[in-house]
């Protein structure tokens, strides 16, 4: 985790907080004395791969740094119902203010990777690795992001700022994929901007003018049937990195992968997906 993601999750937990907590946590203010101590488990209810062990270590400490949080099952480990991968110990009051955020988000990165681990499971024996995509929980991407690649797939882009992907509107408002490549290039170069192009291609005649343009890093190919696919995998000859995008579901997944893509890029790994049961006991 690098000063700028670490900032990051900082503020999502800062602002979670100040969301649930407010002016104060009365119920456990009112029933917990302040110097009450104990004890509590995160209890596995649901199999999965658990994501965000990392970060609810940092909403503990965020809160209170004086509680002590004992890791037993460390991100991206298979895990069962009955599995305990944490003890925290400290404030009860502590324990109490930050069980619903931890749990939150350990159980949405966790539901991430669980799935991203199922898909990346169906391209066994293919060499095409399963992508995120933009479409996340604002505010949260960067953790669901992490989720993903702790899942066993891997990040498409963070945000508009890291790659230059120039997709069907881009082509039009543009004038056609001569400009948009063209002024891609332009910019890169005029802002000292050292990034990977990928351009969308909608049909087999924009695949030929990117062919004959070259100047990317990268082709999509969007809503393409497996067939198509193929053949587009063949004209491109390994020239440039493809990608698959569109439409694609688990079930035809696989169909997709054995016309030999680099990368498939999958929108469900993140926008739909159901978080992982678990739970937050006292001991």
């Amino acid at each position: 985790m690098n000063k700028v993601e670490e900032d990051l999750i900082d503020r999502l937990i800062d602002l979670a907080f100040a969301e649930d907590i407010g002016d104060g946590d009365h119920t456990t203010l009112s029933c917990i004395p302040a110097t009450a101590q104990g004890k509590s488990a995160l209890k596995i209810k649901e199999a999965g791969i658990l994501a965000g062990i990392d970060i609810a270590k940092m909403v503990f400490h965020r809160f209170d740094p004086t509680l002590q949080v004992e890791v037993l099952i460390p991100d991206g480990t298979p895990v069962k119902p009955g599995d305990i991968p944490m003890i925290v110990s400290g404030k009860v009051q502590s324990l109490l203010q930050t069980e619903r955020l931890m749990l939150n988000i350990l159980q949405r990165m966790s539901g991430i990777a669980t799935t991203t681990h199922k898909y990346q499971q169906q391209l066994q024996g293919t060499k095409t690795h399963v992508l995120d995509t933009r479409k996340t929980t604002p505010g949260m991407r960067i953790l669901e992001k992490m989720a993903v690649k702790i899942g066993g797939g891997e990040n498409h882009r963070i945000g508009l700022f890291d790659m230059i992907l120039i997709k069907d509107n881009h082509v039009d408002f543009a004038g056609g994929i001569d400009k948009a490549i063209h002024r891609a290039k332009e910019y890169c170069k005029e802002n000292h901007k050292n990034i990977k192009i990928e351009i969308e291609v909608r049909n087999f005649d924009e695949l030929q003018q990117v062919l004959d343009l070259g100047g990317v890093d990268r082709i999509m190919f969007d809503n393409f049937t497996p067939a198509d696919t193929k053949s587009a995998v063949e004209m491109v000859n390994g020239r440039y990195e493809t990608e698959s995008s569109g439409g694609i579901t688990f079930d035809t997944l696989r169909d997709y992968a054995v016309c030999g893509v680099d990368f498939i890029s999958v929108g469900a790994l993140t926008h739909s997906v159901k978080g992982l049961d678990m739970s937050f006991k006292a001991m």
